[in-house]
């Protein structure tokens, strides 16, 4: 008799998963039933400030792969528009609602994936029923958006809050799409991602491109009129808005997994071994923006909600219920935004990051250019170096620049994963030639000066 593998959550993590236990395990072996409670499986949500934008023309080109995809070629039961409602661990079913067509199912499990994703940050004053009030986490959301700026009449003026990835990249795209855009944020700048000098790089860059900032600036309310949202509440005085986009982060979706009795680590996602299964569950998995998982510098539980990790821990999930074995190796944060032409880039531990965490350390900034100097379209580049006292390794780094600048942050982020020196960097042979790089990489520019650094302090 076939077992029964019960995924929820439709998007990145749950359908690795259940993607690759398939591979490993027919159709008579293993019955696969996907509860979504969305429209889309496995689309790209990175992707919806670029549609929004008028970059991308149209959701279709963010979905991976289609639900009767999976249903005709993986032999998956793929539910869309069914919402879990429950998990009772002791008689192995999930409970979900119908959205659409009404009424409630009990499905049997003998393997649980657990992958129902983030949700967003929404304090009381956000929860309102006015028009104009957006969050951009899912397609469905960025669809409601698009609908929004496309009807009349069109708004004119956006207020963007939240100055993080998702804040950033939505004022880019309101500004490409004629608005006239401000950004709030409640802490004292933008892009908390990286350091604060190199976010006062991003913020000057914003500023240039014309969004408004309002730093240190929390949001207390939201004013509407005639079912349409007219302002945004700040201790400062209201700010007018024809349309309000929410960036203020997520967290882990974990109601019913705590309600089930699984376990919650301290970051409030869902704890789980390299393996990906929940301890003390047997036959519960758990993978993607829910989960907690171990950052490889600092040693300590990190949620660091990304595609890439949920792809990723979704496959090994996939793997081992397909019978194989397979590990997740922790995180070290990497990540890349833009901002009109500027690139930002980071992976490891910010200075605060390694206070916090118990570390000894300098810190230096680099300034270079993205190819040789002489050669045409040469742009400017910084690049920040965070390394171990005395012994130098690598604990961080950051990178600004206007071309050719963010991807460099991969090779940083493999001399992190390998626990290399800054001493050892010096020594990279990386490629060279006018159109791309100067002689001197701006890499192993930072790389010399924190071995300078760390040299001079030392004596």
């Amino acid at each position: 008799m076939a077992q029964r593998l019960i995924v929820i959550g439709g998007d990145a993590a749950g359908m690795s998963a259940a993607s690759q236990a398939r591979r490993r395990r027919g159709s008579d072996d293993l019955e696969i039933v996907v509860f979504e409670r969305g429209h889309f499986t496995s689309y790209s949500a990175c992707g919806i400030p670029y549609w929004i934008s008028g970059q991308v023309d149209g959701p279709e080109q963010l979905i991976a792969r289609e639900p009767v995809t999976f249903r005709t070629e993986f032999a998956m039961d793929v539910r869309m528009r069914h919402e879990v409602t429950a998990i009772d661990m002791e008689r192995r079913e999930v409970v979900a609602r119908d959205l659409e067509g009404g009424g409630e199912v009990r499905e049997h499990f003998d393997e649980l994936m657990y992958a129902a994703g983030a949700t967003p940050a929404q304090p009381p004053w956000a929860r309102t029923d006015a028009g104009g009030v957006f969050g951009v986490q899912t397609l469905d959301d960025g669809a409601a958006l698009r609908d929004w700026l496309d009807a009349e009449p069109q708004p004119r003026r956006a207020v963007v809050i939240g100055g993080g990835y998702i804040g950033v990249e939505m004022a880019e795209a309101l500004i490409q799409r004629g608005l006239s855009v401000t950004l709030v944020e409640a802490s004292d700048q933008p892009m908390s991602t990286v350091d604060s000098d190199m976010a006062e790089l991003v913020v000057d860059a914003m500023r240039g491109l014309g969004v408004t900032i309002r730093a240190g600036l929390p949001v207390t309310g939201l004013e509407q009129r005639d079912g349409r949202v007219s302002a945004v509440v700040t201790a400062e005085g209201p700010i007018p808005a024809d349309v309000v986009v929410l960036g203020l982060g997520v967290r882990p979706n974990v109601a019913l997994a705590e309600a089930a009795g699984l376990p919650i680590g301290p970051t409030g996602g869902i704890r789980v071994d390299r393996r990906m299964r929940v301890p003390g569950f047997p036959g519960v998995w758990a993978a993607g923006d829910c989960v907690e998982t171990l950052h490889r510098v600092s040693g300590m539980p990190v949620h660091i909600p990304l595609g890439t990790h949920a792809n990723k821990q979704g496959r090994v999930a996939g793997i081992n219920i397909g019978g194989g074995y397979a590990t997740f190796a922790g995180v070290i944060g990497t990540a890349v935004t833009k901002v009109c032409e500027l690139e930002v880039g980071r992976t490891g531990l910010r200075e605060r990051d390694a206070s916090e965490a118990g570390f000894d350390f300098i810190s230096v900034i680099a300034e270079s250019t993205s190819r040789a100097g002489y050669y045409p379209g040469a742009r400017p580049m910084t690049v920040k170096l965070i390394a171990e006292r005395p012994s130098g390794r690598l604990l961080g780094a950051q990178i600004v620049g206007w071309s050719e600048a963010a991807k460099r942050i991969d090779t940083l982020a493999v001399a992190l994963w390998n626990g290399m020196t800054v001493d050892d960097m010096t020594a990279l042979d990386l490629g060279y030639a006018p159109p791309y790089a100067p002689v001197w990489d701006p890499v192993l520019i930072a790389a010399r000066k924190a071995v300078d650094a760390l040299a001079a302090v030392a004596r």
